[in-house]
C-alpha cells in the first residue's frame, strides 16, 4: 500500500484526474458507520478519463496492491441528478 499512495496519484493526473480528498478523517453524521479507515475521492473530466485511469496498464500493479492490501471498493459516480431537479446537474 505505501507504493500505491506514493505512485497512484501520478497516474490519476496522467488521465486528467485530481484528488478531492484522500483522508482518514471520516465523521459519520447519520446512519451506521462503515468499517472505513480511508476514503479517496477523485474527480476526472469525464467517464472515459476515469475508465482510462482504471484500465491503464501502468496502474495494474498498484490496483493489485490496493486489492490485496485492503478491503476496498472502486466506484464511479456520475455528476447527475436522478430526480432531475437540481439545475446544475445533468439528469441521470
Amino acid at each position: 500500500m505505501p507504493d500505491y499512495a506514493a505512485n497512484a496519484h501520478n497516474i490519476v493526473h496522467k488521465h486528467g484526474g485530481k484528488y478531492l480528498a484522500r483522508s482518514g478523517n471520516i465523521k459519520v453524521m447519520e446512519g451506521e458507520p462503515l468499517d472505513t479507515s480511508l476514503i479517496a475521492l477523485l474527480e476526472f473530466p469525464d467517464a472515459d478519463a476515469a475508465e482510462a485511469f482504471a484500465n491503464d496498464p501502468e496502474y495494474d500493479p498498484y490496483g493489485e496492491a490496493r486489492q490485496k492490501g485492503s478491503e476496498s471498493r472502486f466506484q464511479m459516480i456520475h455528476d447527475t441528478d436522478v430526480a432531475g431537479t437540481i439545475s446544475y446537474l445533468g439528469k441521470g
